[in-house]
């Protein structure tokens, strides 16, 4: 009876290890065909760099954050713009497509932005980025500050710190880079520990507790978009150990506004005060609640101040 008993068992765990691996393998290559069924990929000096493009209206580029791709900034799009912009969204370096160099910098990054505009014909757009976007964004608009109309930063890094808060935040980040190695470690992760994932996200409990369906629909589609995560290790690897651009900000000219929620606990809020306070003339928007989920938690008050920022300032000229 034991014997029979045990091999019920057997027989349990084999069927559930085979169910697993028949819905993963399904999800994943469901995955693979959503990345390479779009995306337009240009040869530069610095390497080849994916986008996508469109709607219309106001040309914007969006700089998608750690984990993303064109896929991650097409959300961003959903989320903030809606199809009132024309809108351009690369892989950053190290992400699905785009090429990965060793020793590449956020710098090289921001002269592929300009080689991909100069390839579109366009002379000047806004910019919009999220989360670790915001490096090669901010860079972007200080060295090309005639190209860029208006900036805005979603929860985005901008600058070093030693406080014992952000080592807590690099632990989190590097969490989050040893599941990013392997397709099936994210997927996984993902199906049985989506609420622990959203915490190295950066949410705290009551955010993710306290996320509406709708709320909860797209956060869901944001980290199931990550999928498949190996063609965009390489970009993760590179945005936990890049160089933050620091005081370097304060050359930008653009007109800059900075969203962020205090209670974000993989990108610090330290982060938007110190862009605010550096970048001439930057405007915060602070959000007591939201995290690092904030797009999510706040789309509809976001939504209509990012559209805004952006209109008001296209038609400006920056001397």
């Amino acid at each position: 009876m034991p014997r029979r008993v045990f091999s019920w068992i057997g027989i349990g765990l084999l069927v559930i290890v085979v169910v697993f691996a028949v819905v993963y393998l399904w999800d994943i290559n469901q995955s693979y065909e959503r990345i390479q069924a779009r995306g337009t990929v240009i040869s530069t000096p610095y390497g080849d760099i994916e986008y996508t493009a469109g709607g219309s209206g106001p040309d914007v580029l969006v700089i998608h954050g750690a984990g993303g791709g064109y896929d991650q900034g097409e959300l961003l799009v959903q989320a903030v713009l809606g199809d009132a912009f024309h809108w351009i969204t690369p892989s950053r370096f190290g992400y699905l497509r785009s090429t990965f160099h060793q020793g590449a910098t956020w710098d090289d990054q921001a002269r592929v932005y300009a080689l991909l505009l100069d390839r579109l014909g366009l002379k000047k757009v806004a910019v919009v980025a999220l989360s670790q976007g915001g490096p090669s964004a901010l860079l972007f608009a200080a060295l090309y500050p005639e190209r860029v109309s208006s900036l805005t930063l979603i929860s985005c890094g901008v600058a070093s710190s030693g406080t014992a808060d952000q080592a807590q935040a690099n632990k989190k980040g590097d969490m989050l880079k040893m599941i990013f190695q392997y397709d099936f470690l994210y997927w996984i992760t993902t199906k049985l520990f989506k609420k622990q994932l959203m915490g190295l996200m950066g949410a705290t409990d009551d955010v993710i507790d306290g996320l509406t369906p709708q709320q909860l629909k797209l956060a869901e589609q944001v980290i199931d978009y990550m999928n498949p995560v190996s063609p965009r290790f390489a970009g993760v690897s590179v945005d936990n150990t890049a160089k933050m651009p620091n005081e370097r900000i304060a050359a930008i000219q653009a007109p800059t506004l900075v969203v962020h929620a205090t209670d974000d606990m993989l990108q610090l809020y330290h982060n938007a005060e110190f862009a605010s306070s550096t970048i001439p003339g930057a405007k915060l928007s602070r959000f007591e609640r939201g995290g690092h989920l904030l797009m999510v938690v706040e789309q509809m008050a976001i939504r209509p101040i990012v559209q805004k920022h952006i209109i008001d300032n296209t038609a400006k000229v920056i001397p």
